[in-house]
């Protein structure tokens, strides 16, 4: 496993990959403010409220859905950081990317530096793409006479990752994606954004939909036990939004006996902690 969740204390997991051009760009077009989207429980906003203090930008959280009382300890964290925190309906927030909404925030706010929500741009992208040059691999390809297949898995909810793994690719292996929502996008979405980046699909990728549980940040108590049990074997925490998805779909997936022996499989441990123990602390051992 990968343990990008052990990166920073704030920013963990893959966020500052996709936040640190953002940042960058920002302040070399000289804005001091950075305005961004995301849910209640939103990893993103946790993170960017960390990263603009720790940088000197000011922050904009665009949350979505109506405030609610007491806020939870993701939105309590971001405040605490500096963010200023805009709920808007779940209506309206369908409506984020389109040029009236923006120009209405625009209107509401001045001037600000846009990051689209989960970090999805060809900053977020080319940030994630160093990534790859992580990965550890127990035999390098040409050092075997007889070389095993080589598979990094990781959790999918933009698809920006995976972008920035196959832009950064530079060795032979496949990678799949554990999609944590519904919809069969993310295949699109993935292609869309190595088109911005101005590179071709190289392939040798796929999403499975299999293990998204019912919907985004939907889980069942089975995925919730799994993750429990993960972490007493193991020591490594999950959370059940993405890398508790992820795990458990790798499981169900060796126990079915999809990967040919000998296979070696990263998994990509993306962070995401922070909401955690709220989902696991009262499941029954």
């Amino acid at each position: 496993m990968l343990r990008l969740d052990l990166l920073h204390p704030q920013l963990s997991g893959n966020k500052w990959y996709k936040l640190r051009l953002n940042l960058q760009a920002a302040k070399e077009k000289g804005h001091d403010t950075v305005l961004s989207f995301g849910g209640a429980y939103s990893n993103h906003l946790h993170a960017l409220a960390a990263a603009g203090r720790i940088r000197g930008l000011k922050t904009i959280g665009v949350v979505r859905g109506e405030p609610a009382e007491p806020i939870n300890a993701t939105l309590t964290f971001a405040r605490q950081q500096g963010m200023e925190l805009y709920h808007v309906t779940r209506a309206d927030y369908r409506s984020k990317n389109s040029p009236a909404f923006i120009a209405c925030l625009r209107e509401r706010f001045g001037d600000f530096f846009l990051i689209p929500e989960g970090g999805a741009n060809v900053a977020g992208v080319q940030g994630c793409a160093d990534i790859a040059e992580l990965l550890n691999w127990s035999t390098p390809v040409a050092a075997s006479s007889c070389p095993s297949e080589r598979v990094v898995a990781l959790a999918c909810g933009t698809g920006t990752t995976l972008a920035g793994l196959l832009l950064g690719r530079r060795e032979d292996y496949r990678i799949l994606g554990v999609a944590a929502l519904k919809g069969d996008f993310l295949e699109n979405d993935v292609r869309t954004a190595l088109h911005n980046c101005g590179v071709a699909d190289p392939g040798n990728w796929r999403i499975t939909q299999e293990w998204h549980g019912g919907g985004y940040a939907r889980f069942s108590p089975e995925l919730l036990g799994f993750i429990r049990g993960f972490q007493q074997r193991t020591g490594i925490p999950l959370e059940p939004v993405y890398t508790g998805k992820l795990m458990q779909g790798l499981y169900r997936m060796l126990e079915r006996g999809e990967f040919p022996r000998g296979t070696e499989i990263i998994a990509i441990h993306t962070g995401g902690l922070q909401a955690s123990p709220a989902f696991v602390e009262n499941i029954p051992t």
